[in-house]
């Protein structure tokens, strides 16, 4: 792929970690809404239920693990993934069997940073989503609605919720990026 191209192409899937999260759910909404471009096509409701939480978390922590997907694939031995094309070894086979295990730890960590921002996702899920609780509900829309009823215990009920997972994601990152570590 061209240079040029592959700039573009990167730009258009990282868009989504500079743009503000509502702008992201107002497209979303074209995208997927009942009078969007897809949602106007399928008779699968895909805005306002709970899966639009995931559609919307999913698009815009999508740029993190890609970035550190992509990190972790260029950083891996070009001699390597060489000595196993002389062994008359297929480009599926190279890329399951010595790339993916030597970027792991790159693929993990951006797993995990990528669920950590969909967790705290609020601006796109609220549009995309709404706030239906029981339903469309997350932690973060939860959290704000509950704040403007006056209700702050709940709200720091649920912050902490938000807390505990933050920090559990957090702690298994720098687990696995040590174990990183210690293996170069």
């Amino acid at each position: 792929m061209p240079a040029a191209l592959r700039g573009i192409f990167d730009a258009v899937l990282t868009l989504p970690l500079v743009l503000p999260p509502t702008v992201i759910g107002f497209f979303l909404l074209k995208i997927f809404g009942p009078r969007g471009i897809i949602g106007s096509l399928t008779s699968i409701k895909l805005a306002m239920v709970w899966y639009s939480a995931v559609i919307s978390g999913a698009v815009v922590a999508f740029p993190l693990m890609y970035r550190a997907c992509a990190g972790a694939f260029s950083s891996v031995d070009k001699d390597i993934r060489d000595a196993a094309r002389t062994l008359g070894k297929r480009e599926s086979w190279v890329f399951w069997r010595v790339t993916v295990p030597n970027a792991k730890a790159g693929i993990i960590a951006g797993a995990i940073l990528a669920f950590a921002r969909a967790l705290g996702e609020y601006g796109a899920t609220s549009m995309l989503a709404g706030y239906t609780p029981g339903r469309t509900a997350t932690i973060s829309t939860t959290v704000y609605q509950l704040w403007r009823a006056g209700n702050d215990a709940e709200a720091y009920a649920w912050a902490g919720v938000n807390i505990a997972i933050s920090a559990v994601v957090l702690v298994a990152l720098n687990f696995v990026e040590n174990r990183g570590r210690k293996k170069s």
